[in-house]
């Protein structure tokens, strides 16, 4: 742990110092790539390493974890961060901390390259409105400028606004020729607004979105076990002539990308044109709307999973039951036991061991199980007195990914941040609940 806690300082130390340079060379030059960060960073560390290994010698021989703290940083730790931060800010599509490309306007830029005149002020009545100056002076805020061509915007720090003119902290570099300038979208503070939202109209989403997860991966978990329970017993029987090639046939499924398996579904399942209504047209049944009605859509889902999912458990099945030791059964045949009789007094009870962490991890995988929702029905279809983005398949995950990439949910990356937080503590509670039921507890006190 010590060894850990020293390779993150370092690792900490050299993504500052890279952070502070990088800031230095962009107010140098502002054209400068923004990649610059990590070679900065890389840097550091080279020279940071030799340094670290003089003044702690023991370092050196625990330099090998430093590829994994890195991608663990990167890739868990940062999101994370990144996550809780923006669940509390107004980041979306519009406060993207961008220049406001829809607000730009003519500007002049005086003889000392210090006071940017605004010609006008789009949809404001003051400068201060336009540019949404925090303070009374706009001291401190930011104006971006561009050139004739608007190629590279750039950033400059205001001192004072004082009617059209705004007054900058420092002259600007003389190779800029100011043509127009805008305001910046800044990425702001909203505290608990967010979660107030989303708590605020819970009834036309955060409810029916969550209680449809839960009964979409419990249904799920519960189907596919059945299934694949029923199919391992017997294609276990040795005495079942074939049961390599039936064992075969049924793996498939599983083998064949879900990507592909769930198109396939989505043809079978058209109203019109597809095999599954058709078929049940020549049987005198009238079309049914697999995925045009919400209920259907939902039955659509649960049979498509258990397409996709009742492999893995029959598999399972399998493997558990080589286990068990064949001795029972010749005892129980003994005893006159029948074939009902062996499963229910020996088969079942030797395979709940197995089966309760495999259910458990199944729930947990399906409760957070984007794939089929987005490929099979993309959320919908719509119903009425829900949010766009929480239609009536929608899980809490689609219902975040919709929030924060879909035209509807209006790119709200700051409320799509709140969902996951609210996810995951959902997430943490059934996973606490699984671990008690499995007594991972009482296993980790002995």
């Amino acid at each position: 742990m010590l060894a850990v806690l020293v390779l993150a300082l370092l690792l900490g130390g050299a993504a500052l110092i890279g952070w502070g340079l990088s800031l230095l060379v962009a107010q140098a030059v502002p054209t400068a790539p923004p990649y610059l960060i990590l070679v900065f960073i890389v840097v550091a560390l080279l020279l940071l390493m030799p340094v670290v290994g003089r003044l702690v010698p023991w370092i050196a021989n625990w330099y090998y974890l430093f590829p994994a703290i890195v991608f663990l940083a990167a890739f868990t730790i940062l999101p994370i961060v990144l996550t809780v931060n923006y669940a509390f800010t107004n980041y979306n599509a519009v406060n993207s901390g961008n220049p406001d490309s829809a607000a730009r306007t003519a500007a002049t830029l005086s003889a000392d390259r210090r006071v940017v005149t605004l010609q006008e002020t789009p949809e404001a009545a003051s400068v201060r409105e336009y540019l949404r100056c925090r303070a009374e002076s706009c001291a401190g805020d930011t104006i971006v400028l561009f050139d004739e061509e608007a190629s590279v915007p750039v950033r400059a720090r205001i001192a004072s606004v004082n009617g059209d003119a705004v007054t900058l902290a420092a002259p600007l570099p003389g190779t800029l020729e100011v043509a127009n300038a805008t305001r910046l979208n800044r990425i702001s503070r909203v505290g608990l607004a967010n979660f107030q939202e989303i708590f605020g109209k819970a009834s036309r989403a955060l409810w029916p979105v969550f209680i449809w997860t839960v009964v979409f991966a419990f249904a799920t978990v519960v189907l596919n076990a059945v299934a694949g329970l029923i199919l391992g017993i017997l294609l276990y029987n040795k005495r079942l002539k074939g049961r390599n090639v039936y064992r075969t046939l049924l793996f498939l499924p599983w083998a064949i990308p879900a990507v592909i398996s769930v198109q396939m579904w989505v043809a079978l399942f058209n109203q019109q044109f597809g095999i599954v209504n058709k078929t049940l047209g020549l049987l005198g049944i009238t079309a049914i709307p697999w995925l045009g009605d919400p209920l259907w859509a939902k039955v659509s889902i649960l049979l498509v999973n258990l397409w996709l999912g009742f492999p893995y458990m029959m598999t399972a099945t399998i493997s558990a039951l080589a286990t068990i030791n064949d001795d029972l059964y010749e005892a129980a045949s003994i005893d006159g036991a029948s074939r009902w009789q062996q499963v229910q007094a020996i088969t079942l009870p030797l395979l709940r061991a197995s089966f309760t962490p495999i259910l458990l991890s199944g729930f947990a995988f399906n409760f957070n199980n984007f794939g089929i929702i987005y490929l099979l029905t993309k959320g919908g279809p719509a119903q009425e007195g829900r949010e766009a983005t929480a239609q009536s398949t929608d899980i809490l995950l689609s219902w975040g990914y919709n929030t924060a990439f879909s035209s509807g949910g209006g790119q709200n990356y700051a409320l799509a941040s709140a969902i996951a937080l609210i996810i995951f503590f959902l997430t943490l509670a059934i996973s606490l609940v699984n671990f008690r039921a499995a007594g991972v507890f009482e296993e980790a006190r002995k």
